[in-house]
């Protein structure tokens, strides 16, 4: 089978050809995978391409530790979302004031140079955190683009004391040159593969003049495009409302699970996207238990208690579920 190739590829495969070190190949080579199609026909040449990385990856890693461990962050908890911003946002400050991280924290700009993860607690699940390096062209790391693809979601910071509208538009086009999009605005066609990905503006420092204006100049420009929230992490404003936004801009859901005459554990749920159903759930709890399903118990928010339900039923925020198999 060809592999008929797009002429994003052959030019994403130029800049491979050209890189003089292996970062700039290994963005080379992402690129060409994320424009790639995928079918049996590209099967062997996606598999050469992962060869290659894993070759360079490791070159990397040697020249540079700090940057092998900033660009290797796994997923844990609910959700994997990144906080970026510009220089001086306060993206450090906020993911050490409701996570358990440590990141380096100044009043002077470009004091992160990796990344950091931390846990988030919401209610009964975490949700995973990265501090970034700022964004502008000058300071960005060749594994960010990677990082933030890979992420569910992005939390933009701006500084309310200094134009925020200039600073999300300035974070919007850094975003686009990694074909990542997060507003409504429609990417060119030619870029190729796009990622879009969901995202909450934090309009930071809202205790500083200026700040509640600029904060309703943002909800004015983005409100119905973006979320968008107003906190101050250096005096601990607005977090707890912060926590509940990240959750719902996020969309997930949490079900319970529960055994037969027994209560449900309501500190370990089960987290899904909205709109999963008892299928969906039942493969979460175990691969094999998706397929092997015959009917589940309900109990939960206008619904009978025990009520019988089938796969495909649609769950809701806050089920308990009786799985039969």
């Amino acid at each position: 089978m060809p592999a008929n190739l797009p002429p994003q590829y052959f030019e994403a495969e130029k800049r491979f050809r050209a890189a003089k070190n292996p970062p700039e190949k290994i963005a080379a080579l992402e690129e060409m995978m994320a424009i790639m199609p995928k079918h049996k026909g590209t099967d062997h040449l996606r598999a050469e391409l992962r060869s290659r990385m894993a070759k360079l990856t490791q070159l990397a890693a040697k020249k540079s530790g700090a940057q092998r461990a900033s660009m290797t962050i796994d997923k844990e908890g609910a959700a994997q979302i990144a906080v970026i911003g510009l220089p001086n946002s306060g993206k450090s400050q906020l993911v050490a004031a409701i996570t358990n991280a440590s990141p380096a924290v100044a009043g002077y700009p470009l004091t992160t140079h990796s990344a950091t993860p931390g846990m988030m607690e919401f209610e009964n699940i975490k949700i995973q955190l990265i501090d970034t390096p700022p964004l502008p062209p000058q300071s960005a790391q060749w594994w960010l683009p990677h990082m933030l693809r890979q992420a569910d979601a992005l939390l933009v910071m701006v500084d309310l004391s200094n134009d925020p509208l200039a600073q999300v538009e300035t974070n919007i086009s850094e975003l686009l040159k990694m074909r990542i999009v997060i507003s409504e605005a429609k990417a060119e066609e030619e870029m190729g593969t796009i990622w879009r990905k969901k995202a909450l503006i934090i309009g930071n420092k809202m205790d500083l003049d200026k700040g509640a204006r600029n904060y309703q100049a943002l909800l004015s420009k983005y409100q119905g495009q973006l979320a968008v929230a107003a906190i101050s992490a250096i005096e601990g404003m607005g977090l707890e409302e912060l926590r509940l936004k990240i959750y719902k801009m996020l969309d997930i859901i949490r079900v319970f699970t529960k055994m037969p005459g027994k209560k449900a554990d309501l500190t370990d749920p089960v987290v899904l996207r909205r709109g999963s159903t008892l299928k969906d759930a039942a493969t979460s709890v175990h691969k094999d238990f998706g397929q092997k399903l015959k009917f589940a118990r309900i109990w939960g928010s206008g619904k009978h208690d025990g009520i019988m339900a089938k796969r495909d039923h649609v769950l809701q925020d806050g089920d308990v579920i009786e799985l039969h198999l």
